[in-house]
Order: structure tokens, then C-alpha cells, then sequence
């Protein structure tokens, strides 16, 4: 609680204090990105050199000028008050492969042209019809090949994790992990029977999800959640939020994940017991949450750990990897986490990398601290994943004894 308070004064005076050039130039960003995103494909494909006839380049740069005016209003719709379904998903997937062409425009546009040049290939327009050709085949072939990986049932991913505290007794414990599910726009009830289904065939001792559960509320998503209520755990199914439960009324889902027989672990802990030994299984609301306003909510780690004795080992579920700071600093034994997505479509973990300290995979934080990152399970938003495959993650903990 004193961390808390402790919070909320740095922010109050962080309110108080004029904003710097960096804040004042973020601001822009939502305005800049757009026109940026949809401007530089136009200029590379149709006026640099290609002398298409005017009829192409007259409909290619209407078309882009329709998608830089219709995406953001799209993604208004969809994801504003209004919150209809069919917008979401127009304005995601315009998202998503403008995403695309922008990132192989810039890479083909100067290291292809690059090439061609310097092998001597053919004059300055057929150089630059090849530029354009490629951008827009490799586009055209990861667009895809990515919507195919974002709707398939995700492969497992399996690990052993030796935690220096675990006793002997708790050794071969099956912790299943699955996150990030985001049901949303495009109904995917099928594909979450599918990934329940798969969890099951692990045969899982404890099956976390460590939060984004979806992109609305419990009462529109429920149908695609439900199958939730068949995943099978010996000991366990525990839960946590993510910070998008927190823009669709974050109770709903907690109440809903319990009556689905999960325990939702909002700064709490129970205890896994097994061969005379325990583990400490604790969970903490998302970072996001007390500046939510919900009544209750906040992340809040020595809550969660009240009670439990500190010589034992503890398993935390915290839903974005930067909570690890606080996690090392309590002497946590492994963090769950996922929210980062691998950065769903290459290059966009760059920017992950600005604010999470782990994209993916395990990772070594303070004395004894573990960090297991997924890439998630589902996908959010644009309906592609590219270089960054989801994942179910079956981590089955060993005793150094």
C-alpha cells in the first residue's frame, strides 16, 4: 500500500509539471502516423519513377487517398462508442496490410532499388516497376501466409523451467499457459474450442490465463469465451486481467471467468501442494488497473503474498512483463506473462521493445527471478501475424533437487 501511495504522488506531480518536447511531439503521432503509413506505399509504388500511365497512377493514388481517410474512420466505429463489429473488422485488417506495404516499401523501395542499381539492371523506370512488383508480391504472399497463422489453432510450445526453491516433490509439474486470447470482431467460438481442446491433451496440473481474455465485453464476447469452462486442470485454473479488460468493464470478465470455473487470483494467491511440498500460486491485477477508476481494482504484489510463508516458492501471473521490477525486487520465484504479442507483425516488436523489458521466451531478472513471456494465443486487432507465431506453452517446472 505505501507503494501505492507513493504512485499516485510521483503522478500528481508529474501532472503538474509543463510537458517536455517529447510529450509535446507525441501528441502529434496519431495524426502524423496515418498519413505517413498511407503516403510513403503511394509515393514508392506509383510516383518515383515508374511513368505508369496516367490512369493507373490517377486510381492507385485514389485508392490510397480512400484508405487514409476510411481507415481511421473505420477504426472509429468499430472501436469508438459505437462499437460495431464489421467497421472493427474493416478498419483492423486496413491496419494490418497497410502495416505491411509501408514496412516492404521502405526496405524493397531503397535496398532493392540499391541492388539493381549497382548490378546495373535495366534503366531507371523498369528498376523502379521491379521495386514495385516486389513490394507488392512479398506484401501480398506475408498477408497471406499471416492470416493464416493468426486463425490457426497455435502450436504448443514446451519447456522445462528449474526454479532453485521448488522441492522435490513439486518436480514434473505441467503448468499450461495460454494469454492474449482477445476474442473480438471476427467470431473465433470454433477456434476457442480447438485451443481448449488442445490444452487438454497436455494434461496440465495448473492452466493460467494470464489476461486480454478480449476486445469488448463478457456479455458480447461470451459465446467465443465460453469453451473456456471445458479446459481441465488437476489442480487449478487460474486467471488474471489483462489491460483490455480494462476498456470492456473488467468485472464482467472476473465474474464470468469464475462462474466458468477458473479463480481469478486479483491480488490473492492459493497454494499447489504435492509429495509434502507447496508452491505459491499468486496473481495481480493489471498495471492499468487503478487508473481505470474500477472500485477495488490495482496491481498490488504484497497483497497477493499476504499469508503466504516466504520460504516457499511462488509462481506469479502479472499480465505485462514490465511488473517483473517489482516481482525481482520481492524475491519472486517465476512471472507469467504475455501481452507483448512478439510484436504480432514484424518489425513492430522495435516498438514493443520501447516499453516491455522481454518480447518472448525466458528470461533472467535479479537474484533468482524468472520471466516466461508469451507471444500469446490470439491476436489483436489487424487479423495477421507475421514473423511472430501465437502460442500455447506448456512449461513443466523442475526441482534443482
Amino acid at each position: 500500500m505505501t507503494d501505492t501511495s507513493d504512485t499516485r504522488s510521483a503522478s500528481g506531480g508529474a501532472q503538474g509539471a509543463p510537458p517536455s518536447r517529447l510529450q509535446r511531439l507525441m501528441r502529434y503521432i496519431p495524426l502524423v502516423a496515418p498519413v505517413l503509413l498511407w503516403a510513403v506505399p503511394c509515393f514508392v509504388l506509383l510516383h518515383t519513377g515508374q511513368h505508369w500511365p496516367l490512369a493507373v497512377s490517377l486510381t492507385g493514388t485514389v485508392l490510397f487517398g480512400v484508405g487514409l481517410v476510411g481507415m481511421p474512420l473505420a477504426m472509429m466505429r468499430g472501436h469508438g462508442r459505437r462499437q460495431q463489429d464489421p467497421w472493427a473488422i474493416v478498419g483492423d485488417t486496413l491496419l494490418g496490410s497497410i502495416w505491411v506495404l509501408f514496412t516492404w516499401s521502405v526496405l524493397l523501395g531503397v535496398l532493392l532499388r540499391l541492388a539493381l542499381t549497382v548490378s546495373g539492371v535495366g534503366d531507371g523506370q523498369d528498376r523502379a516497376r521491379v521495386v514495385t512488383w516486389a513490394v507488392l508480391g512479398v506484401s501480398a504472399v506475408l498477408l497471406a501466409w499471416g492470416y493464416a497463422e493468426a486463425r490457426r489453432v497455435p502450436r504448443v510450445r514446451r519447456l522445462d523451467v528449474t526454479l532453485s526453491r521448488l522441492g522435490a516433490g513439486l518436480d514434473g509439474t505441467r503448468v499450461v499457459l495460454i494469454t492474449d486470447t482477445h476474442y473480438g470482431p471476427l467470431d473465433r467460438a470454433r477456434w476457442s474450442a480447438r485451443v481448449c481442446e488442445t490444452v487438454n491433451s497436455l494434461e496440465a496440473d495448473l492452466v493460467c490465463h494470464t489476461g486480454d481474455i478480449a476486445d469488448g465485453t463478457a456479455e458480447r464476447r461470451r459465446a467465443q469465451a465460453e469453451p473456456l469452462g471445458t479446459v481441465r486442470a488437476t489442480r487449478a485454473r487460474v486467471y488474471v486481467t489483462g489491460n483490455h479488460e480494462y476498456y470492456s468493464e473488467a468485472q464482467g470478465w472476473v465474474d464470468l471467468m469464475d462462474e466458468l470455473g477458473w479463480e481469478p487470483l486479483r491480488n490473492r494467491h492459493l497454494l499447489l501442494e504435492r509429495g509434502g511440498d507447496t508452491l505459491v500460486v499468486a496473481g495481480v491485477d493489471d498495471v492499468t488497473a487503478e487508473s481505470s477508476g474500477l472500485a477495488g481494482h490495482g496491481a498490488h504484489l504484497a497483497g497477493a503474498l499476504d499469508g503466504a510463508d516466504p520460504g516457499l516458492p511462488v509462481l506469479l501471473l502479472a499480465h505485462q512483463p514490465k511488473f517483473i521490477d517489482r516481482a525481482a525486487a520481492h524475491g519472486i520465484d517465476l512471472q507469467l506473462s504475455g501481452h507483448t504479442h512478439g510484436g504480432q507483425i514484424w518489425p513492430f516488436h522495435h516498438l514493443v521493445r520501447l516499453d516491455q523489458p522481454a518480447l518472448a521466451g525466458l528470461s533472467h531478472h535479479g537474484a533468482r527471478t524468472l520471466l516466461y513471456t508469451s507471444r500469446g494465443t490470439g491476436f489483436w486487432g489487424p487479423p495477421f501475424r507475421v514473423f511472430a507465431p501465437s502460442e500455447i506453452t506448456l512449461l513443466v517446472l523442475r526441482s534443482p533437487q
